[in-house]
């Protein structure tokens, strides 16, 4: 967080330098963010490309309240939603999401992983985005959901319901209940 903070004071001071970390350190996070918000790799670093140029844009003026993560995340949630709402009725196949290494495992919790991972990632395709938008940004991101709601412009409540919707939702799915 403090190295955050500083990171912003450099940038609002032109640094390029501190642009490029900014980058550099959250990336990652976003373009993953992107891709499981989107279902699409390329949509996904369109959006973060379009994020960075925009947050690029307010040197000088940017003020950083909260996280500089979750304020970034925020933007790239909000962009997502923005052209998932321009695409709607296409859709993309999950092949164009690619694994995320945690680093060197064992072969066989490898295999495992990549397995469960693929599982969720059809299951939350499965969920409409609202829902999987709130489950992505609550779970993997730790945003609560009164920051959410902000956001996306709907109520906690709302939130909370889709929240809810979609665990309950995953659940039926995961035991073979409804349809896929």
């Amino acid at each position: 967080m403090l190295e955050d903070r500083v990171l912003v004071w450099r940038f609002n001071r032109g640094n390029k330098e501190s642009l490029r970390r900014i980058y550099e350190k959250y990336k990652e996070d976003l373009l993953g963010l992107a891709i499981s918000l989107l279902r699409d790799r390329s949509a996904a670093e369109d959006v973060v490309h379009d994020v960075i140029v925009t947050f690029a844009q307010g040197v000088g003026t940017f003020r950083l309240k909260g996280s500089l993560r979750g304020y970034l995340a925020t933007c790239v949630a909000n962009n997502a939603r923005d052209r998932n709402r321009l695409r709607s009725g296409r859709d993309v196949g999950l092949d164009a999401i690619e694994e995320i290494d945690d680093g060197p495992n064992e072969p066989i919790q490898d295999a495992i992983q990549q397995e469960e991972s693929q599982r969720v990632e059809e299951l939350l395709a499965k969920l409409p985005y609202e829902q999987r938008e709130v489950i992505v940004l609550h779970l993997h991101y730790g945003m609560r959901f009164r920051r959410i709601a902000r956001a996306t412009g709907v109520s906690t409540n709302t939130v909370q319901s889709r929240y809810r919707y979609s665990l309950n939702r995953l659940r039926l799915l995961l035991n073979g209940e409804v349809e896929k």
